[in-house]
């Protein structure tokens, strides 16, 4: 018979390859840390993002090895930095491989064709010539994706720093699971709950 300390040990060994296998492959659990989403992501959401979705990959090198589906306009994304694969970002999907993608004066067209944005937010009412307001147009590559914050008139996206590599996504973002308020953030009130509790559980909207 197994001694009661081995079958703890066991079954502790076995709950955490179980955690590690979901936080690899399956669901993992990210922050919000800045205001490029707002209105859709709040800072200080916490989001849960489907790993699986796109595919599964070998960690640390993400090679992919049993490929599921490809991101479809307007997926919300979570993804290596291209630049610097250690920092995550999250953005919305615009542009797909081979698609063309230019904006003019805020609007953004794909293939030549105005693009119906129920997702965009601008809050700056101003014209900036360049990058942030008129772009491209440009030609996404194949393997790659344009992606862009909700919060149009401050998002450090594609029109900066260019496109997203298949190869950097880690999953697309699905639920809110919780959110609050950072201390000495605004409120309505000062005697507010820093507990957005109304954000529970929110899905988030795609394409």
């Amino acid at each position: 018979m197994k001694s009661a300390t081995r079958e703890y040990t066991e079954v502790l060994v076995i709950a955490a390859l179980l955690a590690l296998f979901i936080r690899f492959f399956v669901v993992q659990a990210f922050q919000i840390p800045s205001g490029s989403m707002e209105p859709t992501l709040l800072v200080g959401d916490h989001i849960l993002v489907n790993k699986f979705i796109y595919g599964i990959k070998v960690p640390v090198v993400n090679n992919m090895i049993i490929p599921v589906k490809s991101p479809k306009q307007f997926d919300v994304i979570v993804f290596q930095y291209p630049k610097n694969p250690s920092v995550d970002y999250i953005k919305r999907v615009i542009g797909l491989p081979f698609q063309k993608v230019q904006i003019i004066d805020k609007k953004i067209y794909i293939n030549d064709k105005l693009l119906k944005d129920p997702f965009g937010y601008y809050s700056d009412p101003r014209i900036v010539p360049e990058r942030r307001d008129n772009f491209g147009p440009v030609l996404v590559p194949a393997h790659q994706y344009f992606v862009m914050g909700d919060n149009r008139d401050n998002s450090y996206d594609s029109r900066f720093w260019g496109f997203v590599p298949s190869r950097c996504l880690v999953g697309e973002a699905f639920m809110i699971y919780w959110s609050w308020r950072r201390a000495g953030s605004p409120t309505l009130n000062p005697s507010t709950s820093l507990v957005r509790w109304d954000r529970f559980g929110k899905l988030l909207l795609h394409g």
